[in-house]
């Protein structure tokens, strides 16, 4: 092989490589959509949210967006928020509390929604079909299972025996 065409090869395949770079879209940042009823948006209760974040290697601003919306006490203004929140297109709608979470449900059956901080069973709410298999876009975590009372209890007046 001469020179020219090894060349000729190279340049081709020089140009091959950058029209496929620079057909590639620019990597979308994901948006993380937090859906409240009363805080402000630069209420400190948020600051947890942001240190996991971070701590899993996001970085606002950088990798990932986070679109907090509240109400500010005005319920009658959540169904808006929350379709506001699905015309951004966020990857997830945080709620933390039933109300948000309904008003999110009303808007979106494929966006994930995640419930957090509930104190409420979500299953006897309607919210999600059992905790086993949760059903459609509700998912998040519940800590008072009030099966376990019971239990919690009998451990209780076993360590306080001992």
């Amino acid at each position: 092989m001469n020179r020219r065409m090894l060349l000729r090869i190279l340049a081709l395949g020089s140009a091959a490589v950058a029209a496929r770079v620079s057909a590639q879209q620019p990597a979308r940042v994901p948006v993380v959509g937090v859906l409240v009823t009363h805080a402000a948006v630069n209420d400190p209760t948020f600051e947890p949210l942001r240190v996991g974040l971070r701590e899993l290697g996001y970085e606002e601003g950088r990798n990932i967006k986070v679109e907090i919306v509240t109400a500010e006490g005005q319920l009658d203004r959540l169904p808006g928020l929350a379709q506001q929140l699905v015309r951004q297109k966020v990857d997830v709608i945080i709620c933390p509390n039933e109300v948000s979470a309904r008003a999110a449900l009303k808007a979106t059956t494929t966006i994930p929604i995640v419930l957090t901080g509930f104190v409420k069973d979500p299953v006897r709410s309607g919210l999600v079909d059992s905790f086993a298999r949760p059903g459609g876009n509700v998912t998040g975590l519940y800590a008072h299972y009030l099966d376990l009372d019971g239990k919690l209890l009998q451990i209780l007046k076993e360590l306080a025996v001992c």
